[in-house]
């Protein structure tokens, strides 16, 4: 792959987003504006270079104006908690110097009852509910100088997991399931997803067990979460090896494009963590398969990508790729990246486009978009982890890493 090329693309990307992100009115990491500042640090720190980190601070300036203004939209995806989650990465990442203590802790008490509103009426969705929120709260639990705020999270989290562990429900097999609710239907399922499903369960459960205070309530619900998903795969010679969903009668629907949100490789990606977890080598040779399985889906009719943008595109494919190749050193993943990424810039074809890319909508539109989760930021970032000799973790908002 030419560096020149791609550091070219990077050029035309930062050109776009500062043309252009004054369009994202929302706050959120993945989409909305403190999400678009990640990659101006993250470009910063690859060019050795102060201005677009100093780009950035102007956004993220732009955000906490508009909550202090009464901006309200609490949800991890587009809004506060997102937000909050970049401040501290920053941090963490010393790519912004930054009192995280001081100033997320005020938003603690609001972004604690959006939590638990949405529990309490079962939205446990990753970017517009309750995982999301603890997501947030996992960060600022590990991140947090303050032994008083490290108490306070980590009542939030138990929380969190006895709402998680009220709404399973047991299958026929003793698996754990969760009812998913879709927001314009109203139709209710299973959902198996990374994005609003039980996938999303189990990397935050995942997260949960890697510390000890948390694991003896979460192991058994992150078994049980992996049993019932593992129970729907299909064969390998399958298209897609999951479902999307299962209805409540049992019927599973939906043959996944290949994607971060739904399907098999955000699918097999938390099962490999899972494995990790769960020191369980069974679990984790299953997961490998799977993972193969995806990397083999390469031609268009196969994958049905259409574009690439980081949600299910080119750019998101390459990521999740390219994480499960450091972690195994398996070279077929090492392809799959090197291919994806290459996709990724041949779809650089939209003349009236940011950077030469638009995003695809099902209402059969082309759109051209800012955004992290969906448009030229995220496919940013992805070209400076894929170019850069140190490590980025960016990507831990989107439970990738």
């Amino acid at each position: 792959m030419s560096k020149k090329i791609l550091e070219e693309h990077l050029t035309k990307i930062d050109n776009a987003i500062q043309k252009h992100y004054k369009e994202e009115k929302n706050a959120g990491v993945l989409v909305g504006l403190s999400g678009v500042s990640l990659f101006q640090f993250y470009y910063s720190k690859y060019l050795d270079v102060n201005s677009n980190a100093d780009f950035g601070v102007e956004m993220l300036s732009k955000v906490t104006d508009g909550i202090d203004e009464g901006y309200g939209y609490p949800t991890f995806c587009d809004g506060i908690a997102g937000a909050g989650w970049v401040l501290d990465h920053l941090e963490q990442a010393d790519l912004m110097e930054i009192e995280t203590d001081d100033l997320l802790s005020q938003l603690d008490d609001y972004l604690h009852t959006a939590m638990v509103s949405d529990m309490n009426v079962g939205n446990y969705d990753f970017l517009h509910g309750a995982i999301g929120y603890a997501l947030y709260f996992l960060n600022r639990y590990k991140n947090t100088k303050s032994e008083k705020l490290k108490n306070k999270y980590g009542t939030y989290l138990f929380e969190f997991i006895s709402f998680l562990d009220e709404l399973s429900e047991k299958d026929k097999d003793g698996n754990l399931k969760w009812i998913s609710v879709h927001p314009r239907s109203q139709e209710k399922s299973y959902n198996l997803g990374l994005s609003h499903g039980i996938a999303g369960i189990i990397g935050i459960l995942v997260k949960l067990s890697q510390y000890d205070e948390f694991k003896p309530l979460t192991v058994t619900m992150l078994k049980g979460a992996v049993g019932y998903i593992i129970s729907f795969k299909k064969e390998n010679n399958a298209f897609s090896l999951f479902p999307n969903h299962v209805l409540l009668n049992g019927e599973t629907g939906g043959n996944s494009r290949l994607g971060w949100c739904y399907g098999e490789l955000g699918i097999g990606l938390q099962l490999y963590y899972a494995s990790k977890v769960l020191k369980d080598e069974r679990l984790q040779r299953e997961s490998i398969s799977v993972l193969k399985h995806a990397a083999s889906r390469t031609s268009p009719d196969m994958s049905l990508v259409k574009d690439a943008i980081v949600c299910h595109g080119s750019y998101g494919i390459a990521q999740i790729f390219s994480r499960i190749y450091k972690e195994t050193k398996i070279p077929a993943f090492r392809d799959a990246m090197e291919f994806w990424i290459q996709d990724g810039i041949n779809k650089a074809v939209h003349k009236d486009g940011y950077a030469g890319y638009k995003r695809w909508r099902d209402v059969n539109e082309w759109v051209a978009d800012v955004s992290l989760l969906e448009g030229i930021t995220g496919m940013g970032l992805v070209i400076i982890d894929y170019l850069a000799d140190f490590e980025t973790s960016w990507d831990e908002c989107l439970m990738i890493s």
